[in-house]
């Protein structure tokens, strides 16, 4: 780890305004600092900010500082966000990771985290070693030929079903970007992984009221089933009424390069019963367009069969 200055900002206008690197939980921040994949000259301690509070009073609103072991633990908290908190880290990562940290945490593709091989993600224009390289782990959805990393948050997965937005400010002010466009595909660009402009900060969480959310779930593919990143997984929430599908929302992880939502397989299951015939129709396509590499190719059975399977647990609620 390279020397570098800490201070703490008392204000939220004082760490936008002050150049640096953001030290919320540091689960993410100071791994990649001791490997010197980042190496910041100045990081700004920013857990004496304003940016706690978990509202549920219409939809759900949580500040960027809550720690994701207090918000899985909420009761008003809908079931696929809990679970997919639950699901991730360890407990005592749990206590100290944020939730904006954890949205915004970087891949753990072993490419990114080891400074001796090439990765366009870490140093723009280097190229991609998991193309040609060891890419069990990595994403066949949202790929290019610059970067095939998978993204890492287990949480970002359930906001991406549930339609959530983060609310960000910066110098300009405060805006608010809906998750499913805050996060970039690599493209030509994987450097750019999202819509944080230069300053900005995350403060907030905003889910909109989704009653049917009640009957929701996650389920996590690993291989061990604890402090493990998902080969795939599967965030799930469905209004069924006389046994049909009124509404559905879907999303996946562990699979692609950024939260991963599947329209085509939502639009599949509205109006159907909520049978297992009907769950394994509608997964037949969520894979659709998939691009496997050497070693991951099992990643598209494997997402089909993690979608069906938590549509049954969902249903059986």
């Amino acid at each position: 780890m390279r020397p570098f200055e800490l201070t703490a900002p008392a204000t939220v206008a004082a760490a936008i305004a002050a150049p640096g690197t953001y030290l919320a939980g540091g689960t993410t921040l100071v791994d990649l600092m001791k490997l010197n994949v980042l190496t910041p000259d100045q990081v700004l301690d920013i857990n004496d900010l304003p940016l706690r509070g978990i509202d549920t009073r219409d939809g759900l609103r949580i500040g960027a500082l809550e720690r994701m072991a207090d918000v899985a633990a909420h009761p008003g908290v809908y079931p696929v966000i809990s679970r997919a908190l639950l699901a991730s880290a360890s407990q005592q990562l749990r206590n100290m990771a944020s939730i904006g940290g954890n949205l915004l945490q970087r891949t753990r593709c072993g490419y990114f985290r080891d400074i001796a091989t090439p990765c366009g993600k870490r140093v723009p224009g280097s190229g991609c070693s998991a193309i040609t390289g060891a890419s069990r782990m990595h994403a066949v959805l949202g790929t290019s030929e610059k970067c095939v990393a998978t993204h890492a948050s287990d949480l970002a997965v359930a906001l991406v079903a549930l339609d959530a937005a983060v609310v960000l400010a910066g110098a300009d002010g405060a805006r608010t970007v809906p998750l499913a466009d805050f996060y970039r595909l690599p493209g030509d660009t994987p450097e750019v992984e999202n819509e944080l402009r230069p300053g900005e900060l995350v403060t907030e969480v905003v889910v909109p009221r989704l009653d049917f959310a009640a009957r929701s779930t996650y389920v996590k593919v690993r291989d061990r089933a604890s402090y493990e990143f998902a080969l795939c997984s599967a965030a799930v929430a469905l209004d069924v009424r006389d046994s049909r599908i009124v509404d559905a929302r879907v999303a996946a992880g562990g699979v692609a390069t950024v939260p991963w939502r599947l329209p085509a397989v939502e639009e599949a299951l509205r109006g159907a019963p909520a049978t297992v015939e009907s769950f394994e129709a509608a997964a037949s396509v969520a894979a659709d367009g998939a691009q496997p590499l050497a070693d991951n190719g099992y990643k598209v059975p494997l997402l089909r069969r993690t979608v069906v399977r938590a549509l049954i647990e969902v249903s059986r609620a």
